[in-house]
Formats: C-alpha cells, sequence, structure tokens
C-alpha cells in the first residue's frame, strides 16, 4: 500500500503551489490575520497562485460583502464565503487564464484569542475546488479549535493548517484519509484540534463523511467526535453547551435492552440527585476507539451500523479515545458545568477499583477519583445477574480489594457512587456477546434481547454480521 509523503514542511508545500501556474484562487480570512495568505507570500512566487486576499473584519462591510449572518464565526459564514469568493474569481478569470487552470477559494472565519478576554479559540475554514478544469467545484469544511495560549501562535497554527488543507485538497483529493492525516503535518495534537470534517461535491460523492471524522481521532487531530441521533457529525460545543448530561460507556455490538434499562434507571436516579427534569438530559453513548479497533484496522460497516442503532434509540454517540473516565469528564466539563452522570454496570465497577488501571498516575487510583469527582459529577451503578446465576451483583455487595473498601465506602456515603434499580429485572441476564454470535446465526431468540426496533434493523440491513454464519 501507497504511504503518504508527510517530508514537505509548510513552506515546501506554499512553494509547490505557487510554482504551479494551474492552480489559481482567492485567499479570505476574517479572525487570526492573514496568516494562510502569509505564507504563499513568504516564499515567493505567489502571483502565481494568489488572485486575492482580504480580510473583513467590520460586520458592516462583511455583511455588505457576503450578506447578513447571525453568527460571524459560523459555518453559514464560511459557505456565504466560499460561494461568493469561488464564483468571483472563477466570472472574472476563467476567460483570462489559461484553459487547463483549475481555480479555488479558501476562506476561514475564526475567533482567535482577544486582548481583553480569553474567549472560546476555535472557527471555521474550508476549501471550494475545481479538480479538473472547468469542472463543478466541491469542498472541505473543517471546524477547529486553537489551543496556544497567545494570539500570534494561534495565527501562526491556522497558517500552517491552511496551507496543508490546500496543499491536500490538490494533490490528495484520490485519498481523502490523507487530506485528513496531512492537516497535522507541522502541528502538534496540543496546538490545534479539529472536531470536525466534512467533504462534499461531485468529487467526493463516494466519501463516508463519518468514517473520515473517525479518521480525525486517529491522526492525533482529536479525541473525541460526536454524532447526533440523525447519525450527522456535529460541533461538540454546539450540541453539549450547558447541558445536563448522562453517558453510559459500551461496545454497543448490538444496543440490547439492559443497555436501555440502564439509561433509563439513570435518568431517574440522576434528575433527582441533579434535580434536572428528564427532558432536558442529554443522553449520550460513548464507544472507545479502542473497542473499533482490530488490529490497525476498522470496520467501517460495522462502527456505521453501532452508530445508527444507538441514533434509532434517540442517543446522541460519541467516539473517543479517553480510556479513563476522569479524562471524560474533563472533555465534557469544557463544554458545561451542569450535572455530569456517568452509568455503568457494578461489573465494571469492578475494573474501576482496579489499581493496574491507574499505571503512570502519580496519585494512582486517589488521583483519578480526585479528577472524577471534583464537582458535581456521580456515578450510577446498575446491578449485574451473570445468565443462569440467581445471586445479584449490587453496589452494596461488589467485590473490591479489602484495602479499598473505605475508598467504596466513602464515595457511597458521600453521594458520588448511587446504585440504580432496574426498571425490568428481566434484562439482567442478557450477554451482548451471546447476543451478538446468535444473530450472527440468523433469526431467533436474541431479538427480544434488542429493543424492536434495532432487531428489525439488524435484519433488514444484516448489519453487524447478521446470518453471516
Amino acid at each position: 500500500m501507497r504511504k503518504r509523503d508527510n517530508s514537505l514542511s509548510t513552506d515546501q508545500k506554499a512553494l509547490t503551489l505557487n510554482l504551479d501556474k494551474l492552480k489559481y484562487g482567492s485567499i479570505v480570512e476574517i479572525g487570526a490575520g492573514q496568516e494562510v495568505a502569509r505564507r504563499f507570500f513568504h516564499v515567493g512566487a505567489a502571483a502565481g497562485t494568489v488572485a486575492k486576499t482580504m480580510s473583513a473584519y467590520d460586520m458592516a462591510v462583511s455583511d455588505d460583502i457576503y450578506g447578513h449572518v447571525d453568527r460571524y464565526v459560523s459555518r453559514a459564514r464560511l459557505l456565504q464565503m466560499l460561494d461568493k469568493e469561488f464564483t468571483q474569481v472563477v466570472q472574472r478569470l476563467a476567460d483570462k487564464r489559461p484553459k487547463n487552470t483549475t481555480f479555488f477559494a479558501y476562506a476561514a472565519t475564526v475567533t482567535a484569542r482577544s486582548f481583553k478576554q480569553k474567549n472560546e479559540c476555535h472557527g471555521w475554514i474550508g476549501i471550494r475546488v475545481q479538480l479538473h478544469p472547468g469542472a463543478a467545484p466541491s469542498d472541505i469544511v473543517l471546524h477547529v479549535r486553537m489551543l496556544d495560549n497567545d494570539n500570534a501562535l494561534q495565527s501562526e497554527a491556522l497558517g500552517i493548517l491552511g496551507v496543508n488543507l490546500i496543499y491536500g485538497a490538490f494533490f490528495h483529493y484520490q485519498q481523502p484519509e490523507w487530506i485528513v492525516e496531512s492537516l497535522a503535518d507541522g502541528l502538534s495534537s496540543d496546538r490545534i484540534e479539529v472536531d470536525l470534517i466534512h467533504f462534499s461535491g461531485p468529487y467526493f460523492e463516494e466519501v463516508e463523511n463519518r468514517l473520515m471524522n473517525l479518521h480525525l481521532i486517529r491522526s492525533w487531530l482529536t479525541r473525541a467526535i460526536i454524532f447526533n441521533p440523525a447519525g450527522e457529525v456535529v460541533v461538540p460545543g454546539e450540541l453539549l453547551y450547558r447541558k445536563p448530561m448522562l453517558v453510559i460507556r459500551g461496545s454497543f455490538k448490538p444496543v440490547t435492552c439492559v443497555n436501555i434499562d440502564m439509561m433509563q434507571g439513570g435518568q431517574k436516579q440522576f434528575s433527582q440527585i441533579a434535580a434536572v427534569d428528564e427532558p432536558e438530559i442529554l443522553s449520550l453513548a460513548e464507544i472507545t476507539m479502542n473497542s473499533l479497533v482490530s488490529g490497525d484496522n476498522i470496520d467501517g460497516a460495522d462502527f456505521l451500523a453501532r452508530i445508527d442503532l444507538l441514533g434509532s434509540q434517540g442517543y446522541t454517540v460519541m467516539i473517543s479515545d479517553y480510556l479513563r473516565f476522569f479524562r471524560l469528564r474533563a472533555y465534557l466539563r469544557r463544554y458545561t458545568q451542569k450535572p455530569i452522570g456517568i452509568v455503568m454496570s457494578v461489573r465494571d465497577l469492578e475494573a474501576l477499583f482496579d489499581e493496574k488501571y491507574y499505571e503512570g498516575l502519580e496519585g494512582g487510583i486517589l488521583e483519578a477519583f480526585g479528577k472524577l469527582f471534583p464537582d458535581n459529577t456521580h456515578v450510577y451503578v446498575y446491578p449485574s445477574r451473570r445468565h443462569g446465576e440467581n445471586e445479584m451483583i449490587m453496589l452494596d455487595n461488589v467485590p473490591v480489594p479489602g484495602h479499598l473498601r473505605h475508598l467504596l465506602a466513602f464515595l457511597k456515603e458521600n453521594g458520588k457512587l448511587v446504585a440504580i434499580e432496574p426498571q425490568d429485572a428481566d434484562h439482567l441476564g442478557i450477554d451482548a456477546a451471546e447476543t451478538l454470535a446468535a444473530l450472527r446465526r440468523g433469526p431467533g431468540a436474541w431479538e427480544k434481547d434488542v429493543p424492536e426496533g434495532v432487531a428489525a434493523r439488524i435484519i433488514e440491513g444484516r448489519l453487524l454480521g447478521y446470518d453471516s454464519e
């Protein structure tokens, strides 16, 4: 398999584009300066690539050029900019440039670190590009978060990212995964986060955007991506902002009636303890990357099936590479100060009290629990009874190492660990691994282990290996 050449520096990429007389377009940037354009001018020969650069910082000026928009740092504004600039450059120059010229428009609307306040530093950037002379254009759109604490450094990072995007669009369009990977060239993960990418247009009709967003995590461009119940990738900050959240971690292969029962029981407890109305609660199903990867590969069909099945039950889905729960909580705390609840099986609680899980943390299990429960965060513990067994394991009798019993008691007495009552105890015997094995043999009793709509979708779409054995 061919590998991407990642040896080119930002300046080398910019110069390569400048020396190619057949790639020509506009660069317009609002917020954080003209850093992308500056990169092309800095390396020389920019007249070969850049038809126009512009910044329209004043809102009245911006509205006069692009039309009114409710939010200036938004996807809507970015698309207005791309529409206007691409149309203009083609109309003005198509008859004057060589016939085999391919045109582009790069645009960015961002809010960087301000002089007076420490605001959320984020933005939308994108490119509209012809990939063949005279062809209809295709788009690549990103949402980014700038993580540097200094305006100049944020501007520099955006300049590198913009050059990477323009170069990738022209030279890696046949390998969209390479476009994703190349965004990180010359940038470390502590400088820029890309938490959404969207490919559209005739050349990218076959691109599965959900898989491209999953590739953002694999490329260390973000730690998590969020899908709404319709299965669409969304900006985390827009969906999670100021919401009380209840999250359940699992592989959901498939989502079963016991998962639903856990969340319903958790919602009842959460709404009482956190004093929030159940309709306000954002129900979040989280899948960790390690449960998606087999060897070095991800089964795309398997991943998409799980997203669709969870969405059919009304869940927002989060894919993350957070193995430890306190890191998951810290991620959610970026966006809300409302209560956070984590629902888990008592079987997973046993692992939570396994000190090997915290090797490498200076404070060990105490540091981990201190970071998990510093504020309005609670863990809701669902009981378990293995199929064919009578004994029910629950929060009150879960086995933990003797020297940690006092820690468990402390967390219970202070309301940090809360027991969940099953809504339907008949679901306790469901084992997802057994359900998966059974559905792969075709129709059968497994259909009662999953919500009715889920069974129908699995059978109709032959999902998760249905009837493959």
